[in-house]
């Protein structure tokens, strides 16, 4: 047995915008891997577009630093629970974790999420209380909280022992002790090399390597990133691919092998314990596969990844306008394009229906899912989407449902207006505190299907100043009814374009959600109508032409300005008979059955 003592592996984990990010880019600039003089962005880790417009971390990074001639692999994991099949995969690479903590706002549901991950795992903690700059921080009480967090989740005497280090990501600078005066990383950094155990096993034994993440490159294909588990391994040896779920086992060459540095990938001959590497040259690799010497193939285990708990039908376009602004609009593009996400997203799953133009596509919640149809409509499909529905389970002839845990931050003011929308989608109180600053700290258990379409409600009844979070937590017995939306919707009556003399008069029925001169078609929704039906009107009707003037009849029509729904608030506004339609250039609603007539039949037979 030995010990790589000049390596050490870590990952950052914490819950949303708690600084992961912004930490590594500190990290990155202080163990001089730019050049002085080389332009950064910000938050240099967050590489896709939606990433970077979002604010938000969506796939795992890697990255790695050197200190001291120690090398430190660095993952940077996703905070939002919805990505929660990154964290768990990405935790199996790693022997230790960075766990961030805001001095302000304390333990937030996806500290405990990731947390207990980790700690299941048996990977030793560093707490970093981080923005102690912040106005209002107290990182002391901080330090409780996550003691008690710890206690909790059943950590065991080891890691209870936990260093903790507070810091500033974004000034560049952390300390041992809160009241001390910082001037760089350099004691996080001491704390990961003194705290986080070196990669110990097997030097001298035969090549084992975990693959837990893969990526995609226009040139060579599949890239399988993983950790050597055992052994070396290097370029042009042949290795036995095999899984600890199935016995089929294939050989490979491994072509290519890169090491990360900084940034980049760097090419290398060959890679030891503990390293983590990228590997090409294996077609079909799948994530969680273990790479073997061919004379000892055996597969390493590797963690269940939670099951998705939200469905939704993803169709191809059927309506009007079909055809007119996507590229890719056939059954056969949409379904290559739901299967290839599939590979590298191992908590999504595609399925296909008894309909050839229609497939079921399930995640982890309805961010999850959004981030896809936004990235394939960049992508320039088209296609449409039903309503997101719960998964429910069926056990022992009981019906099951999703619940959630929902943490809820409101001035004081707010909080019976909260009470009473949560209290009709069957949330119950869990806990309730004050803190100082005229602001409530609440926490439901609500179900999954009772949070769906609250948070535009939520922004509302709060006036913008709520934070809401909430994080998958079990399934429980059927909770009963849930009033669906109480608003109903405005329907177009023909196909054309919008007047301003056809929506003056429509606008006394209820919101619009568009302006003139917006080509629609008949069944599309253009607006919502709080009585709860749905009515049919003309927004493309013409003044008529006479020659008689009239000194009050022309005065200008005054249009009240409209609301223009982003694709989530879209997904919350539909209800169960309509569908989102989505092409590169436009986010339209509309009724599953477009004709009016048709409508109005299936609605007396229903009756």
């Amino acid at each position: 047995m030995g010990k790589r003592e000049n390596l050490r592996n870590v990952a950052i984990i914490a819950h949303v915008d708690h600084g992961k990010t912004t930490l590594v880019d500190q990290l990155l600039r202080q163990s001089g891997v730019f050049r002085s003089n080389e332009a950064v962005t910000e938050r240099v880790m967050d590489s896709g577009d939606l990433e970077r417009e979002r604010g938000i971390t969506i796939l795992s990074k890697n990255t790695a630093v050197m200190y001291n001639d120690i090398k430190i692999n660095i993952v940077d994991t996703p905070g939002h629970a919805d990505f929660g099949g990154e964290v768990e995969r990405i935790l199996m690479m790693v022997d230790g974790v960075l766990l961030l903590v805001d001095a302000f706002e304390g333990c937030m549901p996806q500290t405990r999420f990731v947390l207990k991950k980790a700690l299941g795992l048996g990977k030793k903690p560093v707490v970093v209380v981080n923005k102690v700059d912040r106005p209002g921080a107290r990182p002391l009480e901080v330090v409780d909280e996550v003691l008690d967090l710890f206690i909790e989740l059943g950590a065991d005497e080891d890691q209870l022992d936990f260093p903790v280090v507070y810091a500033s990501a974004r000034d560049g600078y952390a300390m041992n002790q809160p009241d001390e005066k910082g001037t760089d990383m350099k004691p996080l950094f001491e704390a990961i090399i003194n705290d986080v155990p070196a990669p110990e096993g097997d030097l001298d034994g035969p090549t084992q390597v975990l693959f837990s993440n893969i990526d995609y490159d226009e040139y060579v294909g599949r890239i399988g990133i993983g950790r050597v588990e055992r052994g070396s391994v290097k370029v042009g040896q042949t290795v036995t691919i095999c899984s600890s779920t199935s016995d089929e086992k294939r050989n490979a060459r491994i072509t290519k092998l890169y090491q990360f540095e900084g940034l980049k990938r760097v090419d290398a001959e060959s890679a030891e314990l503990g390293d983590i590497v990228a590997v090409s040259g294996m077609a079909d690799l799948n994530i969680g596969e273990t790479a073997c010497d061919p004379e000892h193939v055996e597969p390493l285990p590797f963690v269940k990844i939670d099951e998705p708990t939200v469905s939704m039908m993803f169709m191809v376009n059927n309506s009007p306008f079909a055809g007119r602004e996507g590229k890719y609009v056939t059954s056969r593009n949409l379904r290559d394009r739901l299967f290839k996400e599939v590979e590298t997203n191992v908590a999504m799953r595609v399925e296909e229906t008894d309909s050839a133009d229609t497939f079921k596509v399930s995640g982890r919640g309805e961010l999850h899912l959004s981030i896809l149809i936004e990235q394939m409509r960049r992508q320039n499909y088209e296609f449409q989407v039903s309503r997101p529905s719960v998964i429910f389970k069926e056990e022992n002839g009981k019906k099951l449902e999703p619940m959630e845990l929902l943490m809820i931050e409101v001035p004081d003011n707010y909080v019976g207006a909260v009470m009473e929308k949560l209290g009709t989608r069957k949330a119950e109180l869990l806990n309730m505190g004050t803190r100082d600053s005229g602001t409530t700290h609440l926490e439901f258990k609500i179900p999954s299907r009772g949070i769906m379409g609250y948070r535009s409600e939520f922004l509302t009844d709060t006036n913008g100043n709520g934070i809401m979070n909430h994080v998958f937590d079990c399934y429980e017995p059927y909770k009963g009814d849930i009033q669906q939306r109480s608003t109903g919707s405005l329907v177009v009556h023909e196909t054309g374009e919008s007047t301003a003399y056809g929506l003056f008069y429509a606008q006394d029925r209820g919101r619009l959600f568009i302006g003139p001169g917006v080509p629609v078609y008949e069944g599309m929704i253009v607006g919502s109508n709080p009585k709860g039906d749905d009515i049919v009107i003309n927004v493309c009707k013409k003044k008529h032409a006479t020659n008689t003037r009239a000194s009050g009849s022309d005065d200008a029509l005054k249009l009240t300005p409209h609301t223009v729904l982003s694709l989530e608030q879209s997904l919350e506004f539909i209800a169960d008979d309509e569908l989102v339609e989505i092409t590169p250039k436009s986010i339209r609603m509309r009724k599953m059955v477009l004709s009016k007539e048709l409508r109005m039949k299936q609605a007396a037979k229903k009756k």
